[in-house]
């Protein structure tokens, strides 16, 4: 106890004369701020008052060297990047997450206010920084940043744009990161799966897109609202590109097993008395919608990367309809990436399944690939 008030009185002494501390032995520079901001939950802590309080209230047993299980980082830190460390966190996925975006003032204030929460979601560790460096030795990365598609700019120019982006961002994140599965969600996120690929050369099972795991999610939503079924009941897929010429598999649609094309032989074509097709006419113009009303999507999309995330840092081995290198498969030789459904463990990617498709579905997949190939020839790397 001696020592301790000895210490304070040292401390004191010195600040009269100018000098900060970090701990109770080691100067500063006069006139440095007191209040350091720690890459913990405990943001702007006195660090000298807490090394006295807590070398009062615990006596160290062992030391102790943090070692990350499950890291995740998330490039971009916009609408779309922090609805996916939301919902990662309130899934408990990760052991420490890291926010990497160039906006660094508004990054910290997000991070802050992560942090604040974190007793809330069990979260021991979340950090941020416009270096990517904070990404070190991250079992999982994934990538929301890129620009968005300007009035009257081709599809092929936003690509081309985002190829620029995508070389600096992505070289660096490997270099510290080299064992890292790769999760993209940037649009056109089919062929910026495609150019990460290119750009990391990680192996084909570690890069994977969101792909239309979000469409099938809104297919089934749309599906179950028309039955009056919960949308988890209603089981089906949308394959091919996430966009436009994206391919409702109707052939496989069912409840409980029952295809609704044996209840509906026309379900899904001009045919049907039902109009069925207008589901994924839906699926495919949501998007606008809400992007007219609120002006971004976010939250929908964030769920369906935890969804990913989770059945990769858990290997639980589930399907998803992800985009990955489709060559190959359904009469497809052009090194494009679609979505098909994938199994996801561990080491990402680890099995396709050899879905059966009508040939209409096979062709409106073919046609899918050919749309992404007519942009994707003309990239320069």
């Amino acid at each position: 106890m001696r020592r301790s008030v000895g210490i304070l009185r040292v401390i004191q002494r010195a600040r009269a004369a100018g000098v900060s501390f970090w701990g109770p032995a080691v100067a500063l520079q006069p006139r440095q701020a007191a209040w350091i901001s720690l890459s913990g939950p405990w943001a702007f802590t006195s660090v000298s008052k807490m090394a006295t309080v807590k070398c009062e209230l615990m006596k160290n047993f062992t030391s102790e060297k943090p070692i990350c299980h499950s890291k995740v980082s998330i490039i971009g830190a916009g609408a779309v990047g922090l609805a996916c460390a939301i919902s990662i966190l309130l899934k408990g996925l990760t052991d420490e997450l890291a926010l990497v975006d160039v906006g660094e003032d508004k990054l910290k204030g997000e991070v802050m206010d992560l942090q604040h929460g974190s007793v809330f979601a069990k979260m021991p560790n979340i950090v941020c920084s416009k270096d990517y460096r904070v990404t070190a030795n991250s079992s999982l990365v994934i990538i929301t940043a890129g620009v968005r598609q300007e009035k009257g700019e081709s599809r092929l120019n936003l690509v081309q744009r985002n190829v620029a982006i995508f070389k600096l961002m992505i070289a660096t994140m490997v270099q510290y990161s080299p064992h890292c599965k790769l999760i993209v969600v940037s649009n056109p996120v089919d062929i910026l799966t495609y150019v990460s690929w290119k750009l990391s050369a990680l192996p084909e099972n570690r890069v994977i897109g969101t792909g239309c795991n979000l469409d099938t999610a809104r297919f089934r939503f749309l599906i179950g609202q028309k039955l009056g079924i919960h949308s988890e009941s209603c089981h089906g897929w949308v394959l091919g590109e996430h966009g436009d010429s994206s391919v409702p598999v109707w052939s496989g649609v069912n409840i409980a097993g029952v295809p609704l094309k044996d209840l509906n032989a026309a379900i899904g074509t001009g045919k049907d008395p039902e109009q069925w097709e207008n589901v994924h006419k839906e699926v495919i113009t949501s998007a606008y919608e809400i992007i007219k009303r609120k002006g971004y999507t976010s939250w929908a999309i964030g769920l369906s990367v935890a969804d990913l995330a989770e059945s990769i840092l858990k290997n639980l081995r589930r399907v998803h309809p992800v985009s990955t290198i489709i060559k190959g498969l359904h009469g497809i030789e052009k090194e494009v990436f679609l979505s098909v459904p994938c199994v996801l463990g561990e080491n990402g990617i680890t099995d396709l399944i050899k879905i059966k498709l009508t040939p209409e579905e096979e062709a409106h997949l073919k046609k899918s690939a050919e749309t992404l190939w007519e942009i994707q020839k003309e990239l320069k790397f």
